[in-house]
């Protein structure tokens, strides 16, 4: 038989996935992105509002994401793309007090100064500590309570932990706090605009190189053909393909897999998300003077405000404030089936609480986002569970947030992981 370029199928179409068909496409291979939404981006998929996008769930970079900002150098972005330093606080006693550089840990008055000075100590080494590794077999709670001192860790971080992971936030594993500090940075990334602008540059890059990217588009079934080849049935039609990535849960792809044995299921598909939950209302005014509030009093029925117009000028969108209001919580939560005035009847008092002078004439829109398996659940042991990229099915492989580990999300982080995988690829015709 004639040699033939490899035909690549690529399963969803968040940045991990663009990400990796773009690198394909680049080196001359057969590329079909499947893609279930009508847009690309996943969670950090936006939609239009006034002149700019704005995201569904919200997203900014940090200074060590470096391969997002190749990316987005590489595709004509870079001049968009600025590095504000707006305000992050913690709500503690109904008063909102900055905590997000040394000096505002100095000044932290929720705590008393020795024990801020053990705050600051302790930040400071994990932000030098290299070797997450050192961290991984302990829990954060267990951690920061010797490290910080049980007021600090009940003060600041008790609060945060419970409201991110409920039940299960004694065991929350302590490398992944140390990656929320050892690489964040104060200055914050964002394309104005909105990080729309980098998906729909990837999708046009890479039907400008050949390939095709499909949206509403659900993969229904992963059928590894005798002959080796892989038929993917979709809602529209099936494919076949030489090499099949997927970046969607690796409980989705082993669902969509019958291929994949009971022993892969048995040790990988058993890793743990919640579902985010996100409130986006659009008021006349501005609510605070915040970029990110943490929720740390209790009785609030989110865990974060983030109001965006703080970050980027409300004239990006039409002159709207815009805030968000998020959730992580189990799928089965009741906030999930909730409707729009049911979650204001929610959310309005919590809001008079922040600032006493909101009324709910100020919300002059809401929207609402909702994603399973957005925030892994990282435990202890967590590391034995992430799977490889290959499989037990020869040229089907894994990419996907659960192998971002220590981290547990990001753009940076599904960019570099798509960076990585390609290479490792081979390469050439079949």
């Amino acid at each position: 038989m004639p040699e033939r370029v490899i035909r690549n199928g690529v399963l969803g179409g968040g940045a991990l996935g663009l990400t990796v068909a773009l690198r394909l496409a680049q080196r001359g291979e057969r590329v079909t992105l499947i893609e279930r939404e009508l847009a690309p981006g996943g969670l950090a998929a936006g939609f239009r509002l006034g002149p700019s996008y704005l995201e569904k769930f919200y997203h900014h970079l940090f200074r060590s994401d470096t391969e997002a900002v190749a990316l987005i150098n590489e595709l004509g972005l870079g001049n968009r793309l600025e590095w504000p330093r707006p305000k992050t606080s913690t709500l503690i006693g109904g008063e909102r007090h900055q905590l997000d550089s040394a000096t505002s840990v100095l000044r932290f008055s929720p705590l008393p100064l020795a024990d801020r000075l053990r705050l600051g100590a302790a930040l400071a080494y994990l932000r030098i500590e290299p070797n997450y590794h050192r961290l991984e077999r302990t829990t954060a709670s267990r951690w920061l309570r010797k490290w910080m001192g049980a007021r600090v860790y009940s003060t600041v971080w008790e609060p945060l932990l419970r409201s991110k992971f409920g039940d299960r936030h004694d065991d929350v594993a302590m490398s992944w706090f140390w990656a929320r500090v050892h690489l964040r940075s104060s200055s914050l990334g964002y394309l104005r605009g909105g990080f729309q602008q980098l998906y729909e540059a990837l999708v046009a890059e890479i039907r400008r190189l050949g390939g095709t990217v499909l949206f509403d588009t659900t993969v229904r079934c992963v059928e590894a053909a005798p002959d080796g080849l892989f038929n993917v049935s979709t809602t529209g039609e099936t494919f076949e393909f030489d090499r099949v990535i997927s970046t969607l849960p690796t409980r989705l792809t082993i669902q969509l897999t019958p291929a994949l044995p009971a022993s892969y299921s048995d040790r990988y598909g058993t890793l743990e998300s919640y579902g985010a939950h996100c409130a986006i209302l659009t008021l006349e005014r501005s609510l605070t003077d915040v970029y990110w509030l943490n929720i740390n009093d209790p009785g609030y029925p989110f865990l974060a405000l983030v109001e965006h117009t703080n970050y980027m000028p409300p004239a990006d969108y039409g002159d709207r404030h815009l805030i968000y209001l998020g959730n992580y919580l189990p799928m089965s939560h009741p906030l999930f089936g909730k409707s729009d005035e049911e979650i204001l009847d929610l959310y309005v008092p919590a809001l008079q609480r922040i600032n006493p002078e909101f009324e709910r004439s100020w919300v002059k829109e809401l929207r609402t986002y909702k994603a399973p398996f957005a925030q892994p659940i990282v435990t202890v042991g967590y590391p034995d569970q992430i799977p490889p990229h290959t499989t037990p099915v020869p040229n089907l492989y894994v990419a996907n947030m659960s192998q971002v580990y220590p981290q547990d999300r990001g753009q940076n982080y599904s960019i570099a992981m798509a960076n990585r995988l390609v290479k490792s690829l081979p390469a050439g015709t079949v």
